[in-house]
């Protein structure tokens, strides 16, 4: 996968989203965006927990 991880799931949540919005599918691409962003989130958070603890 790319990259591994959630860093990579969000990669591809987001070109998803991409591909659904030139496709005119917004409610697919509107989702997809939403999970890549929590995936980012939390990814952030847990390389902050990791780098403190």
């Amino acid at each position: 996968m790319l990259g591994g991880g959630l860093v990579g799931l969000a990669i591809l949540f987001f070109i998803l989203a991409l591909v659904f919005a030139l496709l005119g599918a917004r409610g697919v691409a509107g989702m997809s965006m939403s999970v890549a962003k929590w995936l980012v989130i939390i990814f952030i958070i847990l390389a902050i927990i990791s780098l403190l603890l």
